[in-house]
């Protein structure tokens, strides 16, 4: 008979312990439910599960993730759960609601069964001081103190402490986990302490009874595993110790204990002693007695009884051959669902063996044998242990057969060599949130001695990689490798007091502007990858140079420089580094050193970068934008992200972001200096360092780009575009550089299909450095720029002076200087030399280069902007197309196919596919990638391995092959058919076009709905039949590109094709998934972004950050590529819920095909539809005109009131500042505090006019991870005055890292 087929088991747990539980439960057949919040909807127990049910409404509110994260403590949202999905079985894991009995009680009087100990028995252990009564009656020893009971008021506790003697500890009789107890080492501390300790036990357990006992300094944290069956049999699995904690919680556990192995006789007391109190109150299920052993004397007391599975199971586990707790608490609570019954007859029967061991114990492994268990959490142990909620970027883990076997035979070796055991619910790319425990993971180790097993530990620890944000890998080591006191098993409750950590790591003080980690030469992928890096190259690479690191692109970073905003740093160990770049004032524990130079940071030492240098007095004129830091060694716990370690707008780098105060970046083992560093410092001379104009005037050298002809701009406007003074505008950034100045002299009046302006194009790849006409603004890509689009491109940076747009500012002036190919590869060379000179000069400074001009660009020849045409291939026949080769710059070639008929063909895109795959056939060196977009491709090459000129002859020797071989129709492709799952005219696009219209424009042609404003656009009778001809036919992949492999799609159906203006200005949220149409194109959006495309429905996003799944890769992280074929497939909003949480957990696998497109099939196709395609076309012309009329309108209409109210505004904010006292921080005397984390303020402690006393001040409470962070004030604000808030911050709020909480003066 199947007992369990009836049976289901809900899980009111998360993480490790509900994947603990999900493993015995799929062993054992019982089907499982898990319950998850917003935050855990991907989490690996919920895709583990047989079902899971969401403890919030779906889809979630966008503003309930802070609210929805109390879930796993919604006593009522589980009991309807339970009720509504015929749950039989709850197990709680351990934390949230393991020991309340009142959620126990109400699940057993609604017929669920409660896996662990009865309500009753629970309540008379789950209150302390009424525990110690429990184990007074049954002859255990309790702690001295709290036989007067709970105290109600300082002076009672006062009483107490003075009659048990100091020191004592206040206890929340409630409390657990280490939570809701403080030490007092005196009464001032006891009158101090006590209000606080009981609002803390208030917030955390709902009860603020506090009790007062004695503090056994010389104190061991020992605990014995106990079952029982309800009816009196009671049996111990031995004890475990645990004396390794920080803030009263456990961080290493072991069993056996140290103590207990020297002194067996006191452990057959403690044992007997847990046993006797069990069998008094019948205790059924698993648990654990808590006792403290005095060092010194040896006695034992009892601290508590936790009614439920501890975390630190696992290691009475592993010394007890075939035991699963779990199960046995399985067992236990099926045994009691039906007494009478045959199935409760079985389940007994299955634990009488185990409940009928002799002396009252589970026995032990037959072999002596020792497990010892680290827990691994997300925390600063630098910093005080204080949580570090963030992205983990890399995460592996070893497993025993990682290791080569030990030489010891014994039995418990052979067994399969299974000694190591890892518990975990992390992965890379899991988000760790504030919300909950941070606990990451526990490895296990089994060994034949203690000695073995601390060994095996260290190796272990020695090779797991936790990347991302700080947690506790190292200092656990260190613990177990450093030392005598815990390798001795000599650790006691104080230990972790007393020890002494050091990592070798910097910590982030201030981060300034802006500060990313960036290498070079950053991603070289293509498929709207940015390429990142450094922007000035030339600065970063010196740097590297100098502190002597081997790859001059090893990772450091880059600082942006502003007035008054420092970056400010803490050197745990000494360091060798360099600063390079705009000029700043570097100083080192307060003295100021020179840059361009090695200098070496003392340990503990405050480095600072920011200001200007002081000149005569003066503030100096700003010089440069970016300063850049290396660092001997680099940062090798920064990982590698698609091939690089450069921050790219939420990839990359530390956490995909700006460092912010509280970052710790881990350095390298060779960061120290070396002697000879120590005494003999090194100092670039003045001319190895790169010029930054006094005069703010940049000459930058370009190469004609692919548009730079007189077919787009008249001769003159060319001319007068190189000889214009062009200023930067504040609103560059590393995206590109936006310049000021004359408009554009256009040679036509339109951009055709691609737009109404002459700056529009249909189509093109972007080359690096290329200076795009966005309308008659020049805008200059940088790293973080797309690598496609629909601009004009009228020249290219050559890529020897990229360099120089790191340090343009704002209002800096620059002018475009022509030079030919053979001119930029001159200046790459020189380049190349200089560095060479540099290297040189590092290793052996007799090598010191003559002194010459200060300049990295040479002479070079000025030539006009030239014709971009390299070649052209006229077509043989008329029915042909004609192939361009244009020059895009010294790095890329612009091959672009021209149709006579229509651009926007299926053919043409045809021809460029059959041109790309005969090019990759060829496996040409230096090619670095290609980026086919509608009617051209864009080829990046080195130009060091293949030269211009070579590569321009194999292009055309393609392509006349093929021109030779067929004339298009006849071409055949083999692809791939993938169906993605839509909700079309869904809540999240309407809640961004909602969020559209409140924010940026109310009143618009598309607006308020963009489904509707189609239908009227392409001549459609409505919504309903405008989203069916959306979803009727199959979509071409016709690029994958511009950001993050984004795809843009044409449908095969002519008849299908809609066309859509952008929406103007654009959107600043598009959720990712978004499916949206912009002209005759339509793009998946891959991730959350800002976007101006019209929106008609959400699908799975293209792209797989981590590269979780079958469809994706860490390598390659975005499903589509050309010519591929959609189809979408839809599907309602709460299944689109359910694949969406499968996706991110890397489960959803595409409906993946085998697909082939015949050009000759495609036209002979279209021929046979001709004329219903003219008439869809007509009328679709019309519905254009009608609406593109309407918008001129409405656009006018709106821009005329935006400039009203921003007139009323200016003149409304200037009466409000006037007379009134400023407390947001503008003054320039201000100092500011803020925040880390991601946290809610628990308590704002100083009231303004508070006089900061000391840097250890605390001015703010936060709470994140069940635990509280002290923000103080620092040695910087010692003396000011605390002037107020900042606007939001409040008791209960919710504030963000680099968040500013409070202003002094």
């Amino acid at each position: 008979m199947d007992h369990t087929s009836t049976q289901k088991l809900l899980i009111a747990n998360r993480g490790e312990i509900a994947l603990r539980i999900l493993k015995t439960a799929k062993r054992l057949g019982i089907p499982t439910v898990a319950i998850y919040t917003h935050p855990d909807a991907s989490a690996p127990h919920v895709l583990q599960a047989d079902e899971a049910v969401p403890l919030y409404q779906s889809p979630p509110p966008t503003t309930s993730t802070v609210d929805n994260a109390h879930g796993y403590l919604d006593v009522e949202a589980i009991l309807n759960i339970c009720i509504e999905h015929a749950v039989t079985l709850v197990h709680p894991g351990y934390g949230f609601l393991s020991e309340n009995a009142e959620f126990a009680g109400a699940l057993l009087e609604s017929g669920v069964t409660w896996v662990g100990p009865r309500p009753d028995v629970m309540r008379s252990m789950g209150l302390k001081h009424l525990a110690r009564r429990v184990a007074r009656e049954a002859g255990v020893p309790v702690v001295p103190g709290g036989e007067e009971g709970l105290v109600e008021n300082v002076d009672e506790a006062v009483r107490a402490a003075s009659g048990i003697g100091y020191p004592v500890v206040l206890k929340a009789t409630a409390g657990g986990g280490g939570m809701g107890m403080v030490v007092c080492y005196g009464e001032e501390d006891v009158r101090s302490k006590l209000s606080a300790t009981r609002d803390r036990a208030v917030s955390l357990f709902r009860n603020g009874g506090m009790y007062v006992e004695r503090y056994i300094v010389s104190a061991r944290h020992i605990e014995v595993q106990v079952f029982g069956d309800g009816k009196g049999r009671v049996i111990h699995m031995g004890e475990r110790e645990c004396s390794v904690q920080r803030r009263h919680q456990k961080v290493i556990e072991e069993a056996p204990s140290p103590f207990m192995a020297e002194h067996p006789d006191i452990r057959d007391k403690m044992c007997k002693a847990a046993v006797d109190l069990c069998t008094l109150i019948k205790y059924n299920s698993a648990g654990t007695v808590e006792f403290v052993v005095d060092d010194t004397t040896g006695e034992f007391f009892f601290l508590e009884m936790n009614t439920r599975i501890q975390v630190e199971h696992t290691v009475t586990e592993s010394i007890c051959p075939g035991l699963d707790i779990v199960q046995l608490m399985l067992y236990e609570a099926l045994a009691n669902q039906h007494p009478s019954s045959s199935s409760s007859l079985y389940y007994i029967n299955l634990l009488s063996p185990s409940l009928s061991h002799t002396h009252h114990h589970f026995t032990t492994h037959p072999n002596t044998a020792w497990s010892i268990q680290a827990r691994i959490y997300a925390e600063n142990p630098s910093a005080n242990f204080t949580p570090t909620p963030g992205v983990l970027q890399h995460v592996s883990f070893p497993s025993s057969s990682s290791f080569s076997s030990p030489s010891s035979t014994t039995p418990l070796e052979q067994e399969h060599d299974k000694w190591l055991r890892i518990d975990t619910w992390i992965s890379s790319g899991t988000l760790v949130t504030p919300h909950y425990d941070p606990l990451l993971a526990k490895i296990i180790v089994l060994a034949p001695t203690r000695d073995d097993a601390v060994r095996r530990m260290v190796r272990v620890l020695g090779e797991c990689r936790i990347w991302g944000t700080p947690n506790n890998v190292q200092w656990v080591r260190a613990v177990c490798a450093e030392g005598g006191v815990f390798k001795d098993g000599r650790a006691l409750t104080g230990f972790v007091g007393g020890f002494e950590f050091t990592p070798r790591a910097m910590d982030v003080l201030n981060g300034g502007i802006e500060t990313t980690v960036q290498d070079y030469p950053g991603r070289e992928l293509g498929m709207g990858v940015p390429r990142s890096g450094p922007m000035d190259t030339l600065a970063f690479r010196i740097a590297n140079l100098v502190v002597g690191n081997t790859q001059e692109g090893t990772e450091g970073l880059e600082i942006t420089l502003a007035r008054a905003v420092e970056f400010r740093a803490v050197f745990h160990v000494d360091a060798v580094v360099c600063v390079t770049g705009a000029d700043a004032r570097v100083t080192v524990g307060g003295e100021e050193v020179g840059m361009w130079g090695r200098v070496v940071i003392p340990r503990g030492s405050v480095f600072v970068i920011g200001g200007r240098r002081p000149s005569g007095g003066e503030q100096a004129e700003e010089e440069g934008m970016r300063t850049y830091l290396a660092v001997r060694g680099g940062f090798p716990e920064v990982p590698t992200y698609l091939g690089s370690k450069s921050t790219s707008m939420g990839l990359g780098g530390y956490q995909g972001r700006s460092l912010r105060a509280g970052d710790q970046l881990a350095l390298s083992p060779s960061c120290t200096p070396s002697p000879s560093n120590l005494s003999h410092p090194l100092t670039l001379p003045p001319h190895l360092t790169p010029s930054y104009p006094s005069s703010h005037h940049w000459i930058i050298h370009v190469l004609s780009g692919p548009h730079s002809s007189v077919e787009y701009i008249t001769p003159p406007g060319l001319t007068a575009f190189l000889s214009t003074h062009w200023k930067v505008t504040s609103s560059s950034n590393r995206m590109g550089i936006r310049l000021q100045g004359p408009k554009v002299d256009w040679a036509r009046d339109s951009g055709g299909q691609g737009g109404s302006h002459p700056s529009n194009v249909l189509d093109g790849g972007y080359a690096e450095g290329s200076v795009n006409l966005n309308g008659d603004t020049p805008v200059v890509l940088g790293p973080e720029g797309p690598d496609m689009g629909g601009y004009v491109c009228v020249c290219v940076v050559a890529s020897a002076d990229m360099w120089k747009l790191g340090q343009l500012c704002t209002d800096d002036t620059i002018q475009f200087e022509c030079v030919s190919f053979d001119g930029a590869r001159e200046l790459s060379s020189d380049v190349s030399n200089h560095l060479e000179a540099i290297k040189r000069f590092v290793s052996d400074e007799s090598q010191l280069p003559p002194a010459q001009a200060k300049t990295i660009s040479p002479a070079v020849d000025n030539p006009p902007l030239l014709s971009p045409l390299l070649k052209l291939l006229p077509p043989l026949k008329p029915t042909q197309l004609r192939a361009e080769f244009r020059q895009a710059g010294d790095k890329a070639i612009l091959v672009e196919y021209a149709s006579l008929k229509d651009p926007l063909s299926i053919p043409t895109r045809a021809r460029i596919h059959a041109f790309e795959t005969s090019l990759r056939s060829l496996s040409v060196p230096g090619i670095r990638s290609l980026s086919p977009c509608i009617r051209s491709t864009l080829i990046r090459f080195d130009p060091s391995v293949v030269s211009q000129a070579r590569l321009l002859e194999i292009l055309v020797h393609v392509e006349s092959a093929l021109e030779e071989e067929k004339e298009g129709e006849e071409e055949v492709f083999e692809g791939r058919k993938i169906t993605f799952p839509v909700v079309l005219d869904d809540p999240w696009t309407r809640e961004a076009v909602e969020r559209y219209m409140g924010t940026v424009r109310d009143e618009a042609v598309y607006l308020p709905s963009n489904v509707e404003y189609l239908a009227r656009n392409n001549g459609v009778d409505g919504r309903e039949e405008v989203l069916d001809v959306l979803v009727k036919s199959n979509w071409l992949v016709f690029g994958v590109g511009f950001y993050l492999g984004c795809p843009f799609l044409v449908p095969i159906d002519p008849r299908c094709r809609l066309i859509a203006q952008k929406m103007n200005p654009s959107r600043t949220y598009t959720p990712r998934g978004a499916l949206g149409i912009a002209g005759p194109v339509a793009a998946i959006y891959p991730t959350d972004s800002p976007g101006g495309y019209q929106l008609f429905g959400r699908t799975l996003p293209p792209w797989q950050t981590w590269g979780r799944g079958e469809d994706f890769s860490a390598g390659r992280p975005w499903l589509l590529r050309p010519f591929d074929q959609l189809s979408f497939e839809v599907v309602s909003e709460a299944e689109y819920s359910k694949l969406e949480a499968q996706f991110d957990a890397g489960q959803y696998k595409f409906k993946i095909e085998p697909a082939r497109f015949s050009v000759a099939e495609y036209n002979a196709f279209v021929a046979t539809i001709q004329p219903e395609v003219d008439e869809f076309r007509r009328r679709q012309a019309e519905g254009a005109a009608r609406e593109e009329a309407k918008e001129r309108e409405l656009l006018s209409r709106w821009e005329v009131r935006k400039r009203v109210k921003r007139e009323a505004d200016l003149a409304s904010s200037s009466l409000e500042l006037s007379g009134t006292e400023r407390t947001d921080g503008t003054d320039e005397s201000a100092s500011h505090v803020a925040s880390s984390m991601n946290a809610s303020v628990w308590k704002l402690v100083r009231r303004p006019g508070y006089t900061v006393k000391t840097p250890e001040d605390v001015l703010v409470v936060l709470e994140a991870m069940k635990t509280e962070i002290n923000v103080v004030a620092g040695e910087e604000n010692v003396g000011r005055t605390v002037k107020g808030y900042a606007q939001g911050v409040r008791e209960g709020a919710v504030v963000h890292p680099g968040q500013t909480l409070v202003y002094l003066v």
